[in-house]
């Protein structure tokens, strides 16, 4: 969901992440960080237990969102998990600073720890010692390149003075009073590209192809059909259709892997009765009726196979394929509007290793409208 609509969202910001010790002044530098007091401050060792984090700006990168973590030499069986609740922030992060205490203390297993954790990932690391210039840091990590910027929603589908109509649904599902994340997303992409852009909802669709001559659809998945008639209708009537996808596979190419999607859909016909499926949402908003990831896509797939199957549901970070009889045989990924590029390819490369196929949302619901996947791919 949009939440703020004057901030940047979550899965569109730099996300810097900072490790070390316990007591090395890791809080304390992201207090200075940030200029505000993000991060419970003590002498004691251990104070900070679990991630905190703060979005902010950081001029020339972009929106950040900073994050504070427990120290990777926490000891016990609780200081275990909080050295993995902060090891698992690696997952998400594209800049990781390394924080020197100033006593001295032995960081030669936790940072060999950290150091391969960021190697794995292809994080860009920095150090920072306990004393050094907060603006130099800020400076240095304004100048580093990532490895990997990904497209925007509508690259290679329009060009300046384009027309597009964004299909989106108006039923007991959506939020009140307001769009969903992709929707303004994808408007306000067709505003940066000087790309005209009409709203709608599916039944005004037939009087908006007759009135505005569009190259591009783009639906709420949930409306396949409706929106595909609309336009099949159209050229029916010697009008020229425009092409046609929606808000979820335009974040699929942009976050995802629309190769290892397809095979994903194609593995849909090789499940059997009582095969379990993991519906992964990476936001946390309240379920509606007719809920799309706990509702529709379960009732798609069931229709699709004539299956028998068995379902899981989770949001936000949670992503656990299960295990035993109650191992997911698929997994439907939403578009990832609320998640970072890295996190839905980290999703995709465990899915790929654990050789468990993998599907996006809309390429799903497309194709339970027999729309052929080719056409709907833009």
């Amino acid at each position: 969901m949009t939440g703020d609509l004057s901030e940047t969202p979550k899965g569109s910001r730099i996300r810097i992440s900072f490790f070390g010790l316990r007591n090395a002044g890791k809080s304390t530098l992201v207090n200075a960080f940030t200029g505000q007091p993000v991060a419970i401050v003590s002498d004691v060792a251990g104070t900070t237990t679990d991630p905190v984090s703060k979005a902010m700006e950081i001029l020339p990168l972009g929106p950040c969102l900073i994050t504070d973590t427990a120290g990777l030499d926490d000891e016990g069986p609780l200081g275990e998990q909080r050295v993995r609740k902060s090891l698992d922030v690696l997952a998400t992060t594209d800049i990781a600073v390394w924080v020197v205490g100033a006593d001295g203390g032995d960081e030669t297993r936790a940072r060999s720890l950290f150091d391969a954790e960021c190697a794995g990932r292809a994080i860009s690391v920095l150090e920072y010692r306990r004393g050094d210039s907060v603006e130099e840091l800020k400076r240095r990590i304004a100048e580093l390149r990532l490895s990997e910027t990904p497209p925007g929603l509508l690259d290679g589908l329009v060009a300046a003075g384009d027309r597009v109509v964004c299909v989106c649904p108006i039923d007991e599902s959506a939020p009140k009073g307001r769009l969903i994340l992709p929707q303004v997303q994808v408007i306000r992409d067709c505003l940066d590209r000087g790309v005209w852009c009409a709203v709608c909802q599916p039944r005004e669709l037939p009087g908006v192809l007759s009135d505005v001559a569009c190259s591009l659809v783009v639906t709420d998945s949930q409306a396949f059909g409706a929106v595909s008639d609309a336009i099949c209708r159209f050229a029916d009537g010697g009008g020229k259709a425009p092409r046609l996808t929606s808000f979820s596979i335009l974040f699929a190419r942009q976050k995802g892997d629309i190769g290892e999607y397809a095979k994903g859909l194609a593995a849909i016909q090789t499940l059997r009765d009582g095969d379990m499926v993991l519906v992964a949402e990476g936001c946390t908003h309240r379920r509606q009726c007719n809920d799309i990831g706990t509702v529709k896509i379960p009732k798609a797939l069931l229709k699709m196979t004539g299956r028998k199957l068995r379902f899981s549901f989770a949001s936000g970070g949670a992503f656990d394929f299960g295990d035993g009889a109650d191992r997911a045989r698929l997994v439907v990924q939403c578009g990832g509007c609320m998640l970072t590029r890295r996190e839905v390819m980290l999703r995709i490369s465990r899915c790929r290793e654990a050789d468990v196929p993998i599907v996006n949302y809309g390429m799903l619901l497309a194709a339970a409208n027999g729309l052929p996947i080719g056409d709907v791919l833009a």
